[in-house]
């Protein structure tokens, strides 16, 4: 089993802690290569184990107990803080937090990091669910060089494109702006396909135009919102098991609340988290494709 040489030494073990639909497949993909220890709060996660490299624990602090290095991928802040919290009461841990929370939250956990003798990264990622199971997602990596250059070996286990963003909350930067753009991007396709359905087009037709036409893009080609064009899609699924509504709206308000601070005006944005907001009061469960099937219901 290969070994990684952290930032206190040599192990073979790591933490995963946050197994929902994108943990899964990422812990099974360090599971190639290492023990895995892992938690989440649900249980139900348990039945997705498909390798014996994945020990599951009970609690935060038995993944601290066995792994210097952690991951989180996990939905928001303040678990991401809290998380931290239990895992920095030890030293010498290096934790790279892969969920998409806000720079701000970053800057403060690197603060907690270092007043604890720890280290702490952000490395949020993109490329969806079939991204962190078939090992290919994107990671964006907010880190000094030298603690990017160590902690690299284990991303590029779980993904094909890991770039450096520069310091601490560089990475959640990064991921806050791919993601209101492809709110924004996932309702002008909804938009275009329910136009052309209206008014009597295939969308799986249209859809095979606009991917090698000027409006080209992932939720054209890649994540297509219109059921029956793509099978292995939400779309295709009852919109089950991908990103959800919530999740988009969550990730917005982070981006609006940045462009507020930052004076940057995010129309586009704004609008955006408007129709996320009224999808989540019924379908927050659910893929956020899904505005596509309420453009059709609202024919």
């Amino acid at each position: 089993m290969r070994k990684f040489i952290s930032a206190f030494g040599f192990s073979n073990t790591i933490g995963f802690i946050g197994l929902g639909n994108m943990g899964i497949g990422m812990a099974h993909n360090l599971a190639k290569t290492r023990v895995v220890y892992a938690y989440d709060a649900s249980p139900a996660w348990q039945s997705k184990i498909e390798s014996s490299n994945i020990k599951p624990v009970s609690q935060v602090a038995d993944v601290a107990a066995n792994a210097d290095t952690i991951i989180t991928m996990l939905p928001n802040d303040k678990i991401v803080k809290s998380v931290a919290q239990e895992i920095f009461k030890k030293q010498k841990k290096t934790l790279i937090d892969s969920s998409t929370i806000s720079p701000y939250a970053s800057y403060e956990l690197a603060k907690m990091a270092q007043d604890t003798k720890n280290i702490y990264t952000d490395a949020p990622v993109s490329g969806g669910v079939g991204g962190a199971k078939l090992g290919t997602l994107t990671f964006m990596v907010g880190a000094e060089k030298e603690l990017y250059e160590k902690v690299s070996p284990i991303l590029k286990e779980m993904g094909k494109n890991i770039f450096h963003c520069g310091k601490i909350g560089g990475g959640q930067i990064a991921k806050m702006c791919n993601n209101m753009a492809l709110a924004i991007q996932m309702i002008s396709v909804a938009e275009a396909l329910a136009l052309g359905k209206n008014m009597g087009m295939d969308p799986a037709m249209l859809s095979s135009i606009m991917s090698v036409s000027s409006s080209r893009c992932w939720s054209v080609d890649t994540y297509n919102p219109a059921p029956g064009v793509m099978p292995n899609v939400p779309s295709s699924k009852d919109y089950d098991g991908g990103f959800m509504v919530e999740l988009m709206l969550k990730d917005l308000g982070i981006a609006i609340e940045a462009s507020k601070k930052s004076g940057t005006d995010t129309q586009l944005g704004q609008h955006a988290q408007q129709i996320y907001n009224k999808l989540n009061e019924h379908f927050g469960k659910k893929d956020f494709a899904i505005v596509y099937k309420e453009l059709i219901k609202n024919k």
